[in-house]
């Protein structure tokens, strides 16, 4: 792993010392075909030197020089100086002194880390330290030079090397990262975007139309959730959910809350009691304080022509009817967490469906997307004409025309940032 390679041990006169030196290139020899060169990208790379002695940097520059490679060479004289400029810019490469007056050993080469996970650390070893140099390989650098046999070309082939093993490293860590989220995501989607769970022989048939789609910023779900039961007495209960936030902490809250509401239901529980319940598993489970939730739940008993409907903070709801939409904003009370034991409790409003009609549940990412100058957003009105336009479509061209006009209208302000959650309902006489 170390390199080992001669330059006579006499020492120069150490020329003043510079914060940055940038070397021109020299013209390399014809036969040059190191791959690593292609690091560069016509880019000269910055390399900081950590090195207290003014010899050896002065080596180090000349080694520089004499290789031809056009880099920028920092230079710090203790490992304050150098923690300061890796702050204001990484390196591609830090060649780090083991023998500072202010860090010994490893303990200077794990400080680096720390401030710069990304630069290839190559340490510096006396002649007698092979062992150390090995050590500090062992605890992450990608490389060892011993001090007082060097040589230009196979230094900065070193180096580069060194830039090049670190690149793959990091390549190689943001693909797994990039598993790991994939096996993530997949694990949350299946608890926060169920299958519904219908009757086998019921009385009435419940067409269910569902679609997710994750806000343009998240590389994990939101903790946008729905579900859709039906009860032994053939009614069909569902709700449409939002945990404020984002990441894997709020879609874990969306799922634990999913899953409690399926449950609660059927359990039996019920309107008021229902939310009580829902709220206590979100008070008990939130990672903080601020964590809410909003949703709409409703609940049709079998062949019944109006939908119950309680509403926490949550926008409104879409009624269909032959040829026609509305817009329903029945009244509630507020996201489940922000007033904990909120005494009112949150209503029920029947809402009447007529027969071959519909309902339509949504989150507010599909509203919320900004579609002009300033704060100009799609808003339930907006979502309303879009929706009154397309009323004739079924179910699923229905949805997806909602969800595509919203994105379009966005596009110029890079699109819908929110996650969007859809439930579309209907329900029909067997035949």
């Amino acid at each position: 792993m170390g390199s080992s390679i001669g330059v006579g041990s006499q020492r120069r006169t150490a020329a003043p010392p510079q914060q940055r030196t940038a070397f021109p290139p020299r013209l390399a020899p014809v036969a040059e075909t190191d791959e690593s060169l292609a690091l560069w990208n016509g880019v000269p790379p910055y390399i900081l030197l950590i090195e207290d002695d003014e010899g050896d940097a002065v080596l180090v520059e000349e080694l520089v020089e004499e290789s031809g490679i056009d880099v920028r060479l920092g230079r710090a004289r203790s490992l304050a100086d150098a923690l300061r400029l890796l702050e204001a810019e990484a390196p591609q490469c830090v060649l780090l002194d083991l023998h500072l007056p202010d860090a010994q050993g490893l303990d200077g080469l794990k400080e680096v880390l720390g401030v710069c996970a990304e630069a290839a650390v190559v340490v510096l070893t006396g002649l007698s330290e092979e062992r150390a140099g090995l050590g500090a390989v062992a605890a992450g650098a990608q490389d060892y030079l011993v001090k007082g046999r060097l040589e230009a070309d196979v230094f900065m082939r070193a180096i580069r090397y060194a830039i090049q093993r670190k690149h793959t490293e990091l390549a190689a860590v943001a693909v797994q990262s990039g598993i790991l989220r994939a096996e993530e995501n997949a694990r949350l989607e299946r608890g926060l975007l169920p299958t519904p769970l219908l009757l086998d022989d019921p009385a009435e048939t419940v067409q269910v139309c569902a679609r997710y789609q994750p806000g343009r910023a998240q590389t994990l779900l939101g903790g946008d959730f729905y579900d859709v039961v039906q009860t032994p007495d053939g009614a069909t209960h569902a709700v449409v959910g939002d945990v404020s936030g984002h990441g894997p902490s709020e879609a874990a809250l969306g799922v634990c809350l999913r899953v409690a509401w399926r449950a609660f239901v059927m359990a039996g529980a019920r309107d008021a009691e229902l939310l009580r319940l829902l709220e206590q598993i979100l008070l008990a489970e939130r990672s903080g304080a601020e964590i809410f939730t909003t949703l709409t739940a409703l609940s049709r008993p079998a062949g019944a022509t109006s939908v119950s409907v309680q509403r926490a903070g949550h926008p409104g709801f879409l009624v269909r009817s032959p040829g026609e939409v509305e817009l329903r904003l029945v009244p509630g009370g507020p996201a489940l967490g922000i007033m904990p034991g909120w005494g009112p409790g949150w209503p029920v409003t029947e809402v009447p469906v007529a027969p071959g009609g519909a309902v339509m549940l949504f989150t507010d990412g599909l509203i919320e997307g900004r579609i002009g100058p300033g704060p100009a957003r799609l808003d339930e009105e907006g979502l309303l004409e879009i929706a009154r336009q397309q009323a004739d479509l079924p179910a699923e061209p229905f949805v997806d025309s909602l969800i595509q006009a919203a994105q379009g209208l966005a596009a110029d302000w890079g699109g819908l940032a929110d996650d969007v959650a859809v439930l579309h309902l209907e329900w029909n006489a067997p035949s």
